[in-house]
């Protein structure tokens, strides 16, 4: 069972050569790397030269990054990975050991690289099967047969890339989630305050089940947030 990681970048010099870092070392000889650059302008690119990983050049876009990646990968399972994430050392064998338990796909809780109590609440729900729950930060494993099966992800997504796809998978078929957390940059929150980024994500959230359009979604998210 050949897992194929896919992790879609944009500008990320300080991030993802912390993540290669991280996770390359838990990989076996059937795991395999792919980067997908959107057309990095800072130092991305210079700084993972030297990882044992496939770089593969895309239009911008998450959506199109992450199908792009799946579409070079030669794994029976996509492991789609943002790049300000950290997965436990064991997500090889969890992905693997999930599959065997007749999983179709999963993801792992949240957490973050943050002790502030107020992120622990957003943790701690992570845990719950709720789609209000689910986002793309929490990384997502899937067959690779029932990704195109289910159609990818929809390349003209500009926001909640991830959402549709899990979605499906989430009320369609056997979808775990892990009980470890995967860690994520709390970067965004201490930018912003907790309040306001949790307003924004409820917003656009409620944007999208109204049948918002995805350049509307994206001018509130990006008026309300600093990045």
């Amino acid at each position: 069972m050949k897992i194929s990681v896919i992790i879609p970048v944009l500008n990320e010099e300080e991030m993802l050569p912390k993540l290669l870092k991280s996770i390359l070392p838990h990989g076996d000889e059937k795991t395999e790397f792919i980067v997908v650059d959107g057309g990095s302008t800072d130092q991305t690119l210079e700084k993972i030269s030297d990882f044992p990983i496939t770089l593969i050049h895309s239009k911008p876009g998450r959506a199109l990054q992450m199908n792009t990646g799946a579409e070079a990968a030669t794994g029976d399972i996509l492991y789609f990975l943002h790049s300000d994430t950290i997965p436990p050392n064991s997500y090889v064998q969890d992905i693997r050991s999930s599959i065997n338990d007749g999983y179709d796909s999963g993801c792992y809780q949240l957490g973050f690289d943050s002790d502030a109590f107020l992120l622990k609440i957003n943790t701690f729900f992570t845990r719950f099967r709720k789609m209000w729950n689910r986002g793309g930060d929490q990384s997502l494993f899937v067959k690779k047969d029932l990704f195109y099966k289910l159609g990818r992800f929809p390349n003209d997504f500009i926001i909640m890339e991830e959402y549709v796809l899990i979605e499906k998978l989430v009320k369609n078929h056997n979808f775990k989630i892990l009980p470890k957390k995967i860690i994520a940059s709390s970067r965004k929150y201490q930018k912003n305050n907790y309040m306001r980024v949790q307003i924004a994500n409820l917003i656009v959230f409620n944007m999208y089940k109204r049948g918002a359009s995805q350049e509307d979604m994206y001018r509130t998210y990006r008026t309300m947030l600093k990045f």
